[in-house]
C-alpha cells in the first residue's frame, strides 16, 4: 500500500510538473506571438503617396518623431490626438496659446525655436516627418531635398481653400492610422461653419480691412490669402480682395480711407500688442478719419486663427460675432 501510494504521489507531481511546463511553454508561445503580431503589424503599413500641392510626398513608414513647424500645424494634430508623436514646434512667437481643450497636451510639447526652425535644429531633432508651414521652407527657410537626405518627410501646409484644409487633416488622418477621427473632425468643422452661413444668410457683407501692422502704410491680407476665404464665410468682405499678386500686401493709408472699411480686423500675436496697434491707428492722421475708427469697430483675432488648419469653425464663428454683433451666434 505505501508502495502504491508513494507512486501515485510521484506521478501526480510529475503530472503537475508537466502541465506547468505547458503552461509556461504556452505563455512563452504566446507572447511570441503577440510580439512577432504587432512586429508585423508595424511592419505592415503601406507606402503612401500625396501630391503635396504639386510635390509628390511618399510616406513609408508610419512617422515616430514629428516636427510641427507652425501653431497651426501643432494644433491640427492635437486635434486627432497625435500630440505625442511631437517633439518640436516652432513659430510660438505668431501664438496667443492653443485653444482650451488642447492646453494640458501642449504644455507637454516642447519648442523646438520661438520663431522660424533653424536648419541646425531641425537636423539634429531626430525628426522621421515634419508637418510644416509652408513659410517655413523655401530660399529663406528649410531645403526640403536637404531634409530628405536626413530620413526626415516633409508635409507642406500651403491650403489655400477649405477643401485644401480638409485635404489636409484627412491625409494626416491616413498618415497615423485615425482616418475616422479626421472623417469626424472634418464632419463637425463642416456643420459648424453650415449653422454660421445660416444665421446670416440674406445678410449683406460688411466691408472689412485686416490690419496686421502699419509703418509706411498698412500691412494687410490680399484677395488670394486663406484669410479672405474665412472672411466671407463670416459675412464680411475684405475691401483689398481685388488684389491678388501676393497673400500679404502693403497698402497706403490713403487708399484704406477711399476704400472706407465697416470694421477692422487686428491680428493678435506677440508685438506689437493689439492695443499698441489700436493706439497707432488711432494717431494716424489718415486712419483716425474712418468711421469704423471712430466707433470703435475693431475684431481682434489671433493670427494663427487665420491659418489653415483645425480652427476653421472657431475662427468663423468668431468673426460672424464680431462683424455681425446684432445676430445671435
Amino acid at each position: 500500500m505505501k508502495r502504491c501510494f508513494m507512486l501515485v504521489t510521484a506521478g501526480l507531481v510529475l503530472a503537475l510538473a508537466l502541465s506547468s511546463c505547458a503552461r509556461k511553454a504556452e505563455e512563452m508561445t504566446g507572447a511570441a506571438a503577440a510580439k512577432a503580431g504587432a512586429t508585423a503589424q508595424a511592419g505592415a503599413f503601406t507606402p503612401l503617396s500625396f501630391d503635396n500641392y504639386g510635390r509628390i510626398v511618399t510616406v513609408r513608414a508610419r512617422p515616430e518623431r514629428v516636427l510641427a513647424l507652425g501653431p497651426n500645424c501643432a494644433e491640427t494634430l492635437a486635434a486627432l490626438g497625435l500630440a505625442d508623436y511631437i517633439v518640436g514646434t516652432s513659430l510660438r512667437n505668431h501664438s496667443r496659446g492653443p485653444l482650451p481643450e488642447y492646453a494640458e497636451v501642449f504644455k507637454k510639447i516642447p519648442e523646438l525655436n520661438h520663431s522660424s526652425a533653424t536648419r541646425e535644429a531641425v537636423i539634429s531633432s531626430g525628426a522621421d516627418f515634419i508637418y510644416g508651414i509652408d513659410w517655413e521652407f523655401g530660399s529663406d527657410g528649410l531645403d526640403v531635398d536637404e531634409l530628405a537626405g536626413y530620413g526626415i518627410t516633409v508635409y507642406m501646409d500651403a491650403a489655400q481653400t477649405l477643401e485644401q484644409t480638409y485635404q489636409e487633416i484627412s491625409d494626416m488622418g491616413a498618415i497615423f492610422g485615425v482616418e475616422d477621427r479626421a472623417a469626424a473632425f472634418i464632419a463637425d468643422q463642416k456643420a459648424r461653419i453650415a449653422a454660421v452661413q445660416q444665421k446670416i444668410a440674406g445678410k449683406a457683407p460688411v466691408k472689412v480691412l485686416v490690419y496686421d501692422s502699419g509703418n509706411d502704410g498698412v500691412f494687410t491680407c490680399s484677395g488670394a490669402n486663406f484669410e479672405t476665404l474665412l472672411i466671407n464665410d463670416a459675412g464680411g468682405k475684405n475691401v483689398f480682395d481685388d488684389l491678388n499678386e501676393k497673400a500679404w500686401i502693403t497698402v497706403s493709408y490713403e487708399e484704406v480711407l477711399k476704400r472706407a472699411p465697416d470694421f477692422i480686423i487686428i491680428h493678435d500675436y506677440d508685438s506689437p500688442s493689439v492695443e499698441a496697434k489700436i493706439a497707432e491707428i488711432r494717431a494716424n492722421d489718415t486712419l483716425s478719419q474712418l468711421e469704423a475708427v471712430k466707433n470703435s469697430r475693431f475684431v481682434i483675432i489671433e493670427l494663427e486663427s487665420v491659418l489653415p488648419g483645425d480652427r476653421l469653425a472657431y475662427t468663423i464663428e468668431k468673426l460672424a460675432r464680431g462683424l455681425h454683433p446684432d445676430i445671435a451666434f
